[in-house]
């Protein structure tokens, strides 16, 4: 057997092994106390799928005949919402492209109904009156996952309903050419320095409109949610671009993880690579990155993604994960919380978790958000570590619906079904009106919002029909395809078209540890043991921490009221200088926990200031020709650079590149920048591009300063500068805040030939206190380092 067939038999026998897989974790234990009581009748979950059923075309036909060809249906007005007719939105409304979304959105799930009279009816509909040659700016993520992916999945489903049904032989795959031409017209958002495309773009004119000139930034999800539809873009039309420019876009997301977490932020600039916001979690924002890595694995065979997904889930599961919770950390300070809050697209993760095979998780996870709905009547789009609202809406999002099918699919366990007939019955009374349905201002309230969005046609409802249908009831075998983060269906059967432009070559950055995770016995596995202890997480405890999980000082946050009851419960005090009140423990265990709470708090103290310190890089000058004082302003370190420690230190002369940004070759003055310190604006290009340039003028050290005005290293974190995985820099680089080289600059201009000295802040620090010991002793002394300071050799060697 040649490599290539042995490839492609690899990649056929990948649905069997995930079948195999899903077997394995859903063995069930013989111990009849754990049998659920709550089984659901066969006669009552198909009267559950009908009423879906009813849910969807009460929905579609209120769409049909009051809003198409328009995007969406308001409910409440009934009436179409049109792009530049309808009152504007702000940014909701770059989802909108006035090319019939809902309908396009809504094509494959027709199928899976069994309606192939409507279904041929809706694509004659899509062919004649969507086009996209509009001039109109919109999402990026939003078009390729609803209408690409919708285009795509209709084409492949009609071309199947041609073989197996026997039915629209007018069809010329005239719904394939629509996704190329969209594909297209979505491809100039690409075109940027990091390969990581922009977050929206213009139909017609592409990057071009006046209005995205300064387009920066965009999510880790709008970025990494469009290899699974690219990649059936090519393989289904033979043009390897639309497959080629996703996979560059993952990989330079993969080269943007923080190194020592593997964790990711949330909002990076597509042109320099730099994090914007450095939250990190599962939910907005970032959620379904994680869902493509593992399902491009899936449907395209790239072991790759694998390794990828698992040194992410590991990640996520360390830092993350807070027993069925998840809250957002800091990528670069993963132990430290960033929000005291959960959103409600996090609900997707349990799913994800099934398909991955870690189930225990799962079944907490989806317990709690059970819980949430269960308090609140329906998941509110954002609640707090205590499950009060945060922010009150509901936009009848379909993430907790998928989590429960999935969960159904590999335990059997009824109480899904259960769970699922509760969400069912709730939509149909908080959230039907007379023209279909409408989202809900607030929760608390009940007041509904006059919007419907397309994915209520094409997840929620669908989710729900699967649910309650068994195998026999559906005309296609769904474990035969992909789901896109939309719901979408995309055969397994793509793998085998291959991309003759793209190798699946095996990466050195991951080893045979990225593709293993243990997974637990399958025994205790039964969901009914791992939800009861989780049965009154909610209603049956204060939100406080209690004996059973004791507060580390690493998790202490003084502004949470929660954190500062338990440590007084402990007998700690937080008070004031001056307040010499003291407090008292409740009991012996809880004294003990406070005299171990305050020993970590001091270590922690430590080691935090050691750690920040140890980060920081100086740029120390003197503060005149003949002075002995010397300054030093803070700057951070880069990934990608020789890191200055120890006794190691640069000095030389600092200039000014030309032009400033350093991104054009060659510099202007190059040729007064050989064996100096240049200094480089950020912006236009990539960090490690300047560096690159540097490095190729001569320069010694690179300085990159901030283009953000009034942007500070004491008012801001510190970073380090990312790369792009090549290690060819030999020269140190550091970053500097906006108000930090404003003083730079003013030292420049009094002094024109400035030198420099780059080290390490600890090592100028340790410099400065010797300094003081020895002036402290003599006058003369002092000069005797003074006078040393001017020589070649590092000050504190001469101290």
């Amino acid at each position: 057997m040649s490599s290539t067939s042995s490839q492609v038999a690899q990649r056929l026998l990948l649905p069997s092994l995930l079948s195999v897989l899903l077997l394995i974790v859903c063995v069930l234990s013989d111990d009849a106390s754990t049998i659920p009581t709550q089984n659901m009748s066969h006669k009552e979950r198909a009267e559950l799928r009908e009423e879906a059923r009813e849910m969807f075309y009460h929905a579609y036909h209120a769409y049909m005949e009051n809003a198409y060809p328009a995007d969406e249906l308001m409910p409440l007005s009934c009436k179409g919402r049109y792009r530049g007719v309808t009152p504007s939105r702000g940014d909701m409304d770059d989802i909108l492209g006035n090319f019939s979304m809902t309908l396009v959105d809504t094509l494959d799930t027709l199928v899976l109904l069994g309606d192939f009279a409507e279904f041929e009816y809706a694509v004659k509909l899509v062919i004649r009156d969507v086009q996209f040659d509009s001039d109109i700016i919109v999402s990026v993520f939003e078009t390729n996952i609803r209408m690409v992916g919708g285009l795509l999945s209709a084409h492949i489903l009609a071309e199947y309903l041609q073989k197996q049904a026997d039915v629209m032989h007018w069809y010329k795959g005239e719904m394939l050419e629509m996704a190329r031409e969209l594909g297209y017209r979505l491809l100039p958002a690409f075109n940027t320095t990091t390969g990581i495309p922009h977050a929206r773009v213009n139909l017609r004119l592409g990057m071009k409109d006046p209005q995205l000139k300064k387009s920066r930034e965009t999510c880790t999800a709008c970025a990494g949610t469009i290899l699974l539809e690219f990649a059936a873009l090519s393989r289904l039309t033979g043009d390897p671009i639309f497959e080629v420019r996703a996979h560059a876009a993952m990989d330079a997301l993969w080269k943007l993880r923080h190194r020592g977490s593997d964790l990711m932020g949330t909002v990076l600039n597509v042109h320099s690579g730099d994090w914007v916001r450095r939250d990190s979690g599962v939910g907005a924002g970032i959620d379904s990155y994680y869902e493509y890595l593992f399902k491009s694995y899936v449907l395209l065979g790239d072991d790759k993604y694998l390794a990828r997904f698992n040194r992410h889930y590991n990640a996520v599961m360390k830092y993350v994960s807070e027993g069925p919770m998840l809250l957002d950390v800091l990528m670069h300070r993963p132990h430290a919380k960033s929000r005291n809050f959960m959103d409600s697209l996090l609900a997707f993760w349990p799913g994800l978790q099934v398909l991955s095979g870690d189930l225990k998780p799962a079944v907490q996870t989806h317990e709690m958000l059970y819980q949430v709905m269960q308090m609140h009547t329906l998941i509110p789009e954002a609640w707090t570590v205590d499950f009060q609202i945060h922010w009150g809406q509901h936009h009848l999002r379909p993430e907790f619906i998928e989590s429960t099918y999935f969960l159904y699919r590999a335990t059997g366990d009824h109480h899904y079904l259960q769970v699922g007939k509760r969400a069912l019955k709730t939509l149909q009374q908080y959230a039907k009106v007379a023209c279909g349905y409408a989202a809900v201002n607030d929760v608390r309230t009940g007041k509904h919002e006059d919007r419907m969005d397309s994915f209520v046609l094409s997840e929620t409802f669908k989710y729900l029909f699967l649910l309650f249908s068994e195998p026999q009831d559906l005309i296609i075998n769904v474990d035969e395809f992909v789901f896109t983060t939309e719901a979408h269906l995309l055969p397994l059967s793509i793998a085998q078209l291959g991309n003759s432009t793209f190798s699946f070559r095996q990466s050195d950055e991951h080893n045979v540890l990225d593709f293993m995770r243990t997974c637990p016995s399958s025994n205790k596995l039964f969901p009914e043991k791992v939800r009861k202890p989780l049965r009154n997480f909610i209603t049956g405890s204060c939100p406080r921490t209690t004996s059973g999980k004791r507060l580390s000082a690493l998790d202490f946050q003084a502004s949470n009221a929660d954190h500062l009851r338990a440590v007084y419960d402990m007998g700690i005090t937080m008070v004031s200088v001056g307040d010499r009140s003291q407090g008292k423990a409740k009991s012996q265990e809880e004294g003990e926990m406070g005299l171990q709470f305050m020993q970590e708090m001091l270590e922690l103290t430590k080691m935090q200031s050691m750690n920040q310190l140890a980060q920081l890089q100086a740029v120390a000058y003197a503060l005149d020709d003949q002075s002995q004082d010397w300054t030093a302003l803070m700057a951070g370190p880069s990934h990608f650079s020789p890191e200055l420690i120890g006794e190691q230190f640069v000095e030389g002369e600092i200039v000014l590149a030309s032009p400033l940004r350093a991104c054009d070759e060659p510099l202007q003055n190059a040729n007064n920048v050989a064996g100096k310190i240049l200094v480089a604006e950020r912006g236009d290009c990539t960090f490690v591009s300047k560096a690159r340039l540097a490095q190729k003028a001569g320069a010694t050290a690179l300085i990159v300063c901030d283009n953000v005005s009034g942007s500070s290293g004491e008012t801001q974190p510190m970073f380090a500068m990312s790369g792009d995985g090549k290690d060819d820099v030999a020269i140190p680089v550091v970053f500097m805040y906006n108000m930090e080289f404003t003083k730079l600059a003013a030292a420049m201009l009094r002094r024109p030939q400035l030198r420099v000295r780059i080290m390490q802040m600890v090592e100028f620090k340790r410099w400065q206190l010797a300094k003081e010991a020895h002036q402290n002793e003599t006058a003369a002394a002092a000069a005797t380092v003074a006078s040393a300071a001017t020589q070649k050799k590092k000050p504190d060697k001469e101290l």
